[in-house]
């Protein structure tokens, strides 16, 4: 995956991704929008044939800490899913 920052201020950011998959791309804005200092989490396709996906984030704190506090608690959910999974299916 390659990240870019496309445009960055102190209350938003743009960010270009590519290698990607959206719907990894998805649960981190559902984890922006969970916290109230984000205001607007928005994921786009750039184009179906470039494999380039946009986010925006407008936050009231710094947008780049919003993203990597989504992300790690992405990552944690995710963790806790898995051992949630091998717990229950275990020898199946």
């Amino acid at each position: 995956m390659n990240a870019q920052i496309i445009k960055s201020s102190t209350k938003e950011t743009s960010i270009s991704l590519k290698g990607s998959d959206i719907g990894t791309l998805y649960i981190v804005q559902h984890e922006l929008l969970k916290d109230h200092q984000v205001d607007f989490a928005g994921v786009i396709l750039r184009h179906p044939l470039t494999n380039e996906y946009w986010m925006r984030v407008n936050a009231k704190s710094s947008p780049i800490k919003e993203i990597v506090k989504a992300t790690d608690s992405a990552i944690e959910f995710a963790g806790q899913m898995k051992q949630l999974i091998h717990s229950k299916f275990k020898g199946v």
